[in-house]
């Protein structure tokens, strides 16, 4: 026995993560309500009693779901959990600019993105079902989190959403806790095709471009966004439909492109992120990147929010000698 509260036999271990690395989604809640106790303990010991172990609890049960498919040992799994609360609490403790001499966790890493390893194996359909049963206030700042490439920290969140970053960190906190929940209550649902919506997203993403290209792109706007669309950047309405055009014929007439990075396709939102490519005689024109962050109602885009990645700070020059 080794004595770690809530180690349970490896070869039931290697049974439920073989089934939850098929898909079985049973099998996974059952594997983390089976390793719950070593998992919290492990927390506790950490961080102390504490609201602050129940957020790293919900943050190591969505590492779990995106990352179950790369656990290699199937018996080793009750450490494989222990280490993803361990390194989700250090992480914690650096944010918190407290030391913590420990060395490093070796979780596996491809380089790939959250969304990535979510459309890789056959939870991700259960995991996005469960993420649309969110509020909108929860929804957005968990998928900017989780799901985007260009709008991960604490402060574009706050930015993309126009809060400030202390609410963003709380709206975190529910939007895991009502995760946990939603994925409880989803779990026998049928649950949608997400890899197909996301490829279909990503079609549509470059069919509009080439359309604006051609000077079409109000006829895409007629389609597919809903006559009264509002157009935001930082939290502020700007316009509507016409702003939307002009907006684009602007870029366009400059001689500014755009190229789609990576795409977050659910239901009711969706997120294009984009490279903003300048023309050569005006490089600064516009910044790098533009995400659009787009909701949706009855199927057309009802508002759509762009957040503009900043220019990275240029290095000051040396002092003359």
């Amino acid at each position: 026995m080794s004595g770690i509260p809530g180690d349970t036999g490896p070869a039931e271990d290697a049974a439920l993560t073989r089934s939850a690395q098929a898909g079985d989604v049973s099998a996974l809640a059952l594997l983390l309500e089976r390793h719950r106790p070593g998992m919290r303990a492990v927390a506790v010991s950490l961080l102390g009693p504490g609201p602050d172990v129940d957020d790293v609890m919900q943050e190591a049960a969505l590492v779990a779901l995106r990352r179950i498919v790369d656990v290699r040992d199937p018996e080793a799994v009750g450490p494989w959990l222990r280490m993803v609360v361990r390194n989700g609490c250090r992480t914690l403790l650096r944010a918190a600019r407290r030391v913590e001499p420990v060395e490093s966790v070796p979780l596996p890493s491809d380089g790939a993105t959250p969304e990535q390893i979510l459309q890789s194996h056959a939870l991700r359909d259960w995991i996005w079902e469960a993420v649309e049963a969110l509020s909108p206030t929860l929804r957005l700042p968990l998928v900017l989190r989780y799901f985007s490439t260009g709008i991960t920290s604490y402060q574009q969140i706050a930015e993309a959403c126009s809060v400030p970053v202390s609410t963003v960190r709380s709206r975190l906190s529910q939007a895991r806790g009502a995760l946990a929940q939603a994925l409880t209550a989803t779990a026998a649902t049928a649950h949608e095709d997400a890899t197909r919506r996301t490829q279909a997203s990503w079609q549509e993403a470059h069919e509009t471009l080439a359309a604006a290209e051609r000077g079409e792109f109000g006829k895409v706007v007629k389609d597919r966004y809903s006559s009264g669309v509002a157009l935001l950047t930082g939290g502020r309405r700007l316009g509507g439909v016409d702003l939307l055009l002009a907006g684009m014929d602007g870029d366009l007439s400059a001689g500014v492109r755009q190229r789609p990075l990576h795409v977050v396709a659910g239901r009711s939102l969706v997120v294009w992120e984009m490279e903003l490519i300048n023309p050569p005689d005006d490089p600064d024109h516009c910044p790098p990147g533009v995400a659009w962050i787009m909701s949706l109602d009855g199927g057309r885009f009802d508002r759509v929010s762009l957040h503009h990645a900043s220019r990275p700070e240029a290095t000051p020059a040396p002092a003359a000698v």
